[in-house]
């Protein structure tokens, strides 16, 4: 994200070409590598993190990010800026990793909406946050003389700053998840993590320099024994394994125990992985991706010029608004913000009140109408046409922000085995990043064609149709029972020495030992068949 404010400046800076046409294609190329190589790569890594664990993939996922920045800031020329581009997508496949990792932590099937409206939140800070950043940092020497005077290596690499500051930020990152990260596979999370153990080390340390706890005489009132609980509670609640997501009465739940046996005992092949479910919700996945052509169609549309033309009414009309990019961008980051709230704010209410699959039907079929709408607003009287933007805008961020995290649910909840969650979500995270690369080329083409016939709303309303397809496929889509829908499920072929090893049976044998009523010999013993 922090490229795009300079990008166009950094292909001019190439001398590869003068034509703003060729410069504007140049830079499609340099933003699309980046999600063709993500493409290329998201099934390996999700794959790699179901055998070695998230954590490791997550980490060089942040480390790989960071070398490609470093190389795209020190390009010379084109074929640079586009190895360095694609060695970020080829080295980063965090997207389905992460959605993994998530999964994994929530054991409550209640939580499961506020944790996957994180994800989003953050993404659309990252949005507001990176392009300012690109933007503030680039050809310092022009920007910023009296700071960074010429001759200095921020000359002769004008768009090295940005790169270099977002390498620190993610450097920080991997020192971070070194430390404090644990890892959430269920066959790897035991492993002695080194990494882990030193983030408590320093934890500890640090809490021993800002917290001196008073010493307590054991021999003065034998109040000496509750200095055990503190050091028991030594570290924050975030940094103990045992503090996850809650476990509340009226959940349906696995317990640990259970949960690990059975997530052992199903397969793991990749064909039964992938079930008819499974499919479709990683097409329904890949379909979203129609909602970066309406973020590249609508700064175009807005920019575009008044027509004077005559309207050919219903569908034959060419024209825009003419707004300056100031504007624009005043514009899209007052979407961003809004995006922020209604990640946090409204998906957690909308599936909790209607369900997960129910609310991404209802954003889906309506998407249609939005695209089939937008070109029209330039036939809106001039006080009402900013407030016609805004209400789109607003419709469609409202949309991205219920379908997105919605389907990431799905997909989880789909998934026949959390040993192979990390294939699937690499699966899907691939296909969306695919849909990605060609969406806005695709897109750009048919909009440019239908300016020439005199059809300003063709690329909209054929990505309209795109959303017909992906609202009559979510018909077929099925809500279908978790891992946290199974409750008190008795394994047939389970090893009989299971039911005395588990501490819950044993708690229970040892309560109805003690209870007088149940104290007669052959009570419990079931009659011979």
């Amino acid at each position: 994200m922090s490229i795009f404010p300079y990008i166009y400046y950094m292909i001019a800076s190439f001398k590869i070409t003068s034509s703003d046409n060729e410069i504007a294609i140049y830079a499609g190329m340099v933003t699309s590598a980046f999600a063709f190589a993500e493409f290329s790569s998201g099934v390996v890594w999700g794959r790699l993190s179901d055998k070695v664990g998230r954590k490791p993939v997550l980490i060089g996922g942040l480390a790989g990010t960071g070398l490609s920045m470093i190389i795209f800031g020190f390009a010379p020329n084109l074929p640079v800026a586009l190895v360095g581009r694609a060695l970020g997508g080829l080295l980063n496949g965090n997207i389905g990793v992460l959605q993994t990792t998530v999964a994994e932590m929530i054991t409550v099937k209640e939580h499961q909406p506020r944790a996957y409206s994180i994800m989003p939140f953050v993404w659309c800070l990252g949005s507001i946050l990176g392009p300012a950043l690109g933007g503030a940092l680039a050809q310092p020497c022009l920007n910023y003389p009296s700071v960074f005077p010429r001759g200095t290596i921020f000359d002769r690499f004008p768009f090295l700053l940005p790169n270099l500051i977002c390498a620190v930020i993610l450097a920080c990152g991997v020192t971070i998840g070194i430390l404090f990260l644990e890892e959430t596979h269920q066959e790897v999370k035991d492993r002695r993590d080194f990494g882990l153990e030193a983030g408590k080390w320093l934890v500890r340390l640090c809490r021993r320099e800002t917290v001196r706890l008073p010493i307590v005489d054991k021999g003065a009132d034998g109040s000496g024994d509750e200095a055990h609980p503190l050091l028991r509670d030594e570290l924050p609640p975030g940094y103990r394994t045992t503090d996850g997501s809650p476990r509340m009465p009226s959940s349906r739940a696995l317990s640990p125990t259970k949960a690990e046996a059975d997530a052992r005992r199903k397969p793991r092949g990749v064909q039964k992985a992938f079930t008819k479910q499974v499919i479709l919700n990683i097409i329904g996945y890949g379909l979203l991706a129609h909602s970066i052509s309406f973020d590249q169609l609508m700064p175009v549309f807005l920019s575009e010029g008044v027509s004077h033309v005559p309207a050919s009414l219903p569908f034959k009309f060419v024209g825009g608004f003419a707004m300056p990019t100031k504007v624009i961008g005043v514009m899209m980051s007052i979407q961003g913000v809004y995006s922020m709230i209604a990640t946090i704010f409204f998906f957690p209410i909308a599936v909790q009140r209607f369900g997960t699959l129910a609310t991404f039907r209802f954003v889906v079929m309506s998407w249609p109408v939005l695209y089939f709408l937008v070109p029209y607003l330039v036939f809106l009287p001039e006080h009402l046409q900013y407030g016609g933007i805004f209400f789109c805008l607003m419709w469609k961020i409202t949309a991205q922000v219920l379908a997105f995290p919605a389907m990431t649910i799905l997909i989880t909840n789909s998934a026949p085995s959390m040993m192979v969650l990390g294939l699937i979500n690499g699966v899907a995270a691939s296909i969306a990043s695919l849909a990605r690369a060609f969406g806005p080329t695709l897109s750009g083409i048919i909009h440019a064609w239908g300016l020439e016939m005199g059809y300003a709303g063709l690329a909209w309303w054929a990505s309209g149709l795109i959303c017909i397809f992906a609202a009559v496929e979510s018909l077929w889509m099925t809500e279908t029972a978790g891992r946290m829908d199974i409750t008190d499920v008795v394994d047939e072929e389970a090893p009989l020495e299971e039911a005395f090893l588990d501490p819950l049976a044993i708690d229970a044998a040892i309560n109805a030992a003690t209870k007088p009523d149940k104290s007669k010999v052959g009570h419990d013993i079931p009659p011979a068949s």
